[in-house]
C-alpha cells in the first residue's frame, strides 16, 4: 500500500468515524425480518435458534480428534477384544455426560479367514504373498498380530484351479464386451479391478457368468501411484495395499446372512449357510497390485480398450486362458458377538417420537478414517447435547443415539438392532440420522424428499471451519465451479423462492441408514463432508490416526462441524411444535422420477430401433474385423408405449396436499400440545406409506417403492426400482403393476396428508 501523508490520514479517519456512527442507525433501517423456522411459532424459533447457537458452541475440534485417537489405537474389527473396550468406553462417556447408556449384543455369522493362497502355475510358478507391510513411518502398522488379513468376508470356501482371464471392473459393461471379443470366463478364475461399481457385484456378476473364483486387485490408476505418491510420502495405497471389503449380496438383504428380517437375538430361527442366499457362491479374494502385477503381466490375448487400461507398467490383456490360477481360501464360520451401544435423552412433552442417530465403529483394521472420523464427531455432538441439557434445554422428543458394531461385514449392527425393534420403531421413529466417515471440504447430504428444505436449512447456520463462509454457500460454490457457473441454488423447475435449496440425493444402500429407510420406511438422512483430500487407505491396515494426522483432516476440524450440523439437524426435528417436513420437495422430487422413466422408455424404443436397423441392414457383419473373432450385437428389449397417467395424477395429487400440509403446518401456533403431539405422531408414520409389504420383486426384504438399491448397482440407489428396474430389463407387465403398486402409495400418501392438515387446521 503507498504511504499516506497527514492530510489523508486525517480524511480516512473522518471518514471512518462517521461510518462507524451511522452504522447503527443504518443497520436498524436493514435489518431484515427474524428468522422463523418451519414448524415453530415464532416465540419459539427464536428460542430454539438461540439454543442451537449455544449448541454449536459446545463441540470442540481437539475432543473429537482425542476421541479418534483412543478408538481407531488398535485394530478393532467385529469380535475383537479392542472392540469391546471401545463400547465399554462409550458407554461410560454417555453416562458421564448425562445419557442413559448401554450395550445392545447380537450374536452373528462372522467367518474369518483359516486358509488363504493363491499361486499362478502356469506360464511361470508365482505365489501371492498376500500381506501389507508396516510402514517404518507409522506406528499402527506394527500391531500385527491383532489386525485381520486382508479378506472379503462372506466369500465361498472353494480350492479351485482354472484359467485366468480379465474382466476390468468387472461389471455388466464389462462381461458385454468380453462376449464382444468372443471370450468366456465359464470355468475360469475372474480377475477384476476395484472400482466401476460395488465390489460385491464383481463375484456376483463373475458366478453369473460361469466363473468358478474371483480375485480383485487395486489397480494403481485408481487409488495408487497413478493419482499421487504413495504412503508413507503421500497419501494414497502402496503395492501391498489390501482393500477389505464384504461381497455379503447386500441389495438383497442386509444384515446377518443367517437371519433375514428378524433381529439374530437368542432363539432366532436361522438359515443353514448353505441356504443363505447372501452368501457369496464362488471364493472371492482382494489383493494388492504388488501381488496382481505377476499375474496381469502374464496375461496374453488380445489386448484390451483403452477403457480397461490401467497404471501397471505393461500392455493389457484379455487372457487366452493359458495363464492358471490356483486358489484355495477357507474360512472358520464362527459366530461373534456384535456390540451396539445405544444411549437414549428422553423427551420432556412427546418421549414416545424418537429422533435416532447413528454412525458405526468397527474398522477393518485401526479405521480411523473409515468409521471412526465420524463417530468421533457424533461422540461430541452427544457431549455437547448433554452439556446443552445441564443448561436447562431439554428435547421434546425423544432422543436415541447409537454406535453400530458390524457395519463393515455388511450393516450387521444397525440391521439386527432395527430388526429387533421394528415394532417400535415403526409406531415411534420420526428420523433416522446417519453419517460414517467424514472429511475434509464439502457438505454432502442424501435422504428422504420432505426434509430436503430443513436440511439446507440447518446448512445455511452452520459455519465451514476452514472457509468461514455456511457450509451451504461452499457447497453451492463447490456445484457452480463443478458445473461452469450454472448452479444457480435449485432443482431445475424449482418454485418461486427456492433458489436456496441445493438438491440433496436420494438413498441406496452402503450404510447403516438401509434398514431404517429400505426396509423399515423411517425418514432417513445420511450427512458428511469430503472432497478435498483424496486417499488409497481405505479399508486397508494403513488407515491409522498417522496417517489422518498426515494426509487428512488433521486436526479434526470437519469432526466439529459435522457434530454441528448433524446436532442442528436433530435439535430442529426434536424441538419443533409440529415436525419440519416439507411434503412439497418430495412431491417435486416424484415428478422428477415420472419424467426420467418416461425418458427412459423413448430412448429404450429409439435404441432398439437402431439397432434393428444396423441388423436388418447387415451393418454389424459388414462392419466387424473379419480377422477377429466377435459375436455380433442382437436386438434390443422395446418397451412399449407405458401409461403413466394415473402415475402423475397422483403425483399431482400428492402435490396439493402438500401444499395444504404447508399452510395447516405454518398456521398451527395455536394448537394445542395434546394435538400437536398426535399429529406428529401421525407424521411421523408418513415415510411408511411408501412400503410394500411383498417388498421389490425378488427381493422381499427391500420394501421401499422409492428409493432402494439397485439389483446391478450395489450401493447405487435406484428411484422407482421396481418400475425402473422392470423396464431396464424388458419386463413390462412386471413395469405396469409396479407402476399401479407406486401409484397407490402415492395416493395414499396425499390422502394421509390430506387427513393430518385438516386435523391440524381443525379446532
Amino acid at each position: 500500500m503507498p504511504s499516506l501523508n497527514v492530510e489523508d490520514r486525517i480524511l480516512r479517519q473522518f471518514v471512518a468515524l462517521s461510518l462507524l456512527l451511522s452504522f447503527p442507525i443504518q443497520g436498524l433501517a436493514q435489518q431484515p425480518a427474524a428468522k422463523t423456522l418451519s414448524g415453530y411459532t415464532s416465540a419459539d424459533s427464536a428460542a430454539e435458534l438461540d439454543w442451537e447457537q449455544r449448541f454449536r458452541a459446545i463441540p470442540e475440534a481437539s475432543r473429537a480428534h482425542e476421541n479418534m485417537r483412543f478408538l481407531a489405537a488398535h485394530p478393532h474389527n467385529v469380535g475383537s477384544e479392542a472392540q469391546r473396550k471401545n463400547a465399554e468406553w462409550m458407554v461410560a462417556k454417555y453416562k458421564e455426560w448425562g445419557w442413559d447408556a448401554h450395550i445392545e449384543q447380537f450374536d452373528v455369522l462372522y467367518p474369518t479367514p483359516k486358509t488363504q493362497m493363491v499361486e499362478m502355475i502356469s506360464p511361470t510358478r508365482f505365489k501371492l504373498k498376500l500381506e501389507e507391510t508396516p510402514l517404518a513411518e507409522d506406528p499402527y502398522t506394527h500391531e500385527i498380530k491383532t489386525q485381520l488379513p486382508g479378506y472379503n468376508i462372506y466369500s465361498a470356501d472353494g480350492d479351485v484351479t482354472g484359467p485366468l482371464i480379465y474382466a476390468n471392473y468387472g461389471m455388466l459393461d464389462d462381461y458385454a464386451e468380453l462376449e464382444r471379443n468372443g471370450i468366456s470366463v465359464k470355468g475360469a478364475i475372474v480377475i477384476t479391478r476395484y472400482g466401476g461399481g460395488w465390489r460385491g457385484l464383481k463375484p456376483k456378476l463373475a458366478y453369473e457368468h460361469g466363473a468358478i473364483g474371483c480375485i480383485i486387485y487395486s489397480d494403481p490408476a485408481d487409488d495408487g501411484y497413478g493419482q499421487n505418491d504413495v504412503l508413507p510420502k503421500g497419501p494414497m495405497r502402496p503395492a501391498a495395499g489390501v482393500q477389505r471389503g464384504s461381497v455379503s449380496d447386500t441389495p438383497l438383504y442386509a444384515g446377518d446372512p443367517l437371519t433375514p428380517g428378524i433381529g439374530s437375538v437368542p432363539g432366532a430361527k436361522r438359515l443353514a449357510i448353505k441356504d443363505a442366499q447372501a452368501i457369496m457362491k464362488i471364493p472371492v479374494l482382494p489383493i494388492g497390485y504388488g501381488d496382481a502385477q505377476p499375474l496381469l503381466a502374464a496375461l496374453d490375448g488380445a489386448t484390451v480398450p483403452a477403457s480397461w487400461r490401467g497404471g501397471l507398467p505393461f500392455t493389457y490383456h484379455f487372457g487366452s486362458g493359458s495363464t492358471k490360477v490356483h486358489m484355495n481360501l477357507q474360512f472358520n464360520w464362527d459366530t461373534k458377538p456384535v456390540l451396539d451401544v445405544i444411549a437414549t435423552m428422553k423427551g420432556s412433552t412427546e418421549p414416545d417420537t424418537w429422533i435416532v442417530r447413528g454412525n458405526h465403529y468397527d474398522g477393518w483394521v485401526n479405521g480411523a478414517d473409515d468409521p471412526i472420523s465420524g463417530q468421533s464427531g457424533l461422540l461430541e455432538e452427544a457431549r455437547a447435547l448433554g452439556a446443552l441439557a445441564r443448561q436447562g434445554w431439554r428435547p421434546k422428543r425423544t432422543l436415541i443415539y447409537t454406535a453400530w458394531d458390524g457395519e463393515e461385514p455388511g450393516l450387521l449392527g444397525s440391521t439386527e438392532w432395527a430388526e429387533t425393534h421394528a415394532a417400535e420403531l415403526n409406531e415411534h421413529a420420526a428420523l433416522y440420522v446417519n453419517s460414517d466417515e467424514s472429511n475434509r471440504g464439502f457438505f454432502n447430504a442424501s435422504g428422504s424428499y420432505q426434509v430436503e428444505r430443513v436440511i439446507n436449512d440447518v446448512a445455511h447456520d452452520v459455519t465451514d471451519p476452514e472457509t468461514h463462509g455456511t457450509i451451504w454457500a461452499r457447497q453451492e460454490a463447490g456445484r457452480a465451479v463443478r458445473e461452469n457457473g450454472r448452479a444457480g441454488g435449485g432443482r431445475a423447475g424449482a418454485a418461486a423462492g427456492e433458489k436456496d435449496i441445493i438438491p440433496i440425493g436420494a438413498l441406496g444402500s452402503g450404510s447403516d441408514f438401509a434398514a431404517f429407510i429400505d426396509h423399515l420406511g423411517i425418514t432417513s438422512v445420511n450427512l458428511g463432508f469430503g472432497g478435498e483430500d483424496r486417499g488409497g487407505t481405505y479399508h486397508s491396515a494403513y488407515d491409522t490416526p498417522w496417517y489422518i494426522e498426515h494426509f487428512g483432516d488433521k486436526e479434526s476440524l470437519y469432526g466439529k462441524a459435522l457434530a454441528d450440523t448433524a446436532g442442528t439437524l436433530v435439535m430442529r426435528f426434536a424441538d419443533a411444535d409440529i415436525l419440519p417436513y416439507d411434503f412439497r420437495n418430495l412431491a417435486k422430487t416424484l415428478n422428477g422420477y415420472s419424467g426420467e422413466l418416461k425418458a427412459l422408455v423413448k430412448q429404450m424404443q429409439h435404441d432398439a430401433s437402431v439397432r434393428q436397423h444396423n441388423i436388418d441392414s447387415g451393418f454389424y457383419r459388414l462392419a466387424a474385423d473379419p480377422q477377429k473373432k466377435a459375436s455380433l450385437p442382437g436386438p434390443l428389449p422395446n418397451p412399449p408405449d407405458l401409461d403413466f397417467s394415473a402415475l402423475d395424477d397422483a403425483i399431482t395429487s400428492l402435490g396439493a396436499s402438500a401444499v395444504e400440509f404447508k399452510s395447516a403446518q405454518d398456521g398451527s401456533g395455536s394448537v394445542s400440545a395434546a394435538k400437536a403431539g398426535k399429529v406428529n405422531g401421525e407424521l411421523a408414520r408418513a415415510e411408511r406409506k411408501f412400503l410394500s409389504p411383498a417388498g421389490l420383486p425378488r427381493r422381499p426384504w427391500v420394501q421401499h417403492i422409492l428409493y432402494a438399491p439397485g439389483w446391478y448397482t450395489g450401493y447405487g440407489v435406484k428411484t422407482m426400482p421396481g418400475i425402473r428396474e422392470a423396464i431396464e430389463d424388458g419386463r413390462f407387465d412386471e413395469a405396469r403393476e409396479q407402476m399401479a403398486i407406486v401409484t397407490a402409495a402415492v395416493l395414499s400418501e396425499a390422502s394421509y396428508l390430506a387427513s393430518i392438515s385438516h386435523e391440524l387446521s381443525t379446532n
